[in-house]
């Protein structure tokens, strides 16, 4: 009967060890997440709701700065833009008037060289038909 008791004692210093093993892995782990909360809530308490919302104030502030920031320097482009579009249209508008009236000198000039040129054919016909009446007669 002693050997059975040694064997005995045997397996219960392995179960004892086994579960003394298991044990400490278990705090091990289950330490973890309270470790990680504990860390959490310290840092926490460092900020303060007054502190968030100011922080959250001049993030947001910052950002709508930038924002308005950004719209001046895109309007300052588009008027510089619009000031050359404008340039342009009234150069152009100026290089049609003034081609427009010389279209129209040229014009009334023609008109003048086909009336004076009409009169003179008419002038012609109506001379020669009265050199013809004359002669008939």
């Amino acid at each position: 009967m002693g050997k059975l008791k040694s064997y005995q004692e045997q397996i219960q210093e392995i179960v004892e060890k086994g579960i003394n093993a298991a044990e400490e892995r278990q705090k091990k782990l289950a330490s973890k997440p309270f470790e990680y909360a504990e860390k959490l809530e310290a840092e926490a308490r460092e900020y303060s709701v007054k502190s968030l919302r100011k922080r959250y104030d001049d993030y947001s502030g910052s950002l709508f700065t930038q924002l308005r920031s950004l719209n001046s320097r895109f309007g300052s482009f588009a008027a510089d833009l619009v000031a050359k579009i404008e340039k342009e249209t009234a150069e152009g508008a100026e290089s049609v008037s003034e081609a427009a009236d010389e279209v129209s000198n040229q014009a009334k000039a023609v008109k003048k060289s086909t009336t004076s040129t009409a009169k003179k054919t008419t002038t012609r016909k109506t001379s020669t038909a009265k050199k013809s009446a004359t002669a008939s007669a």
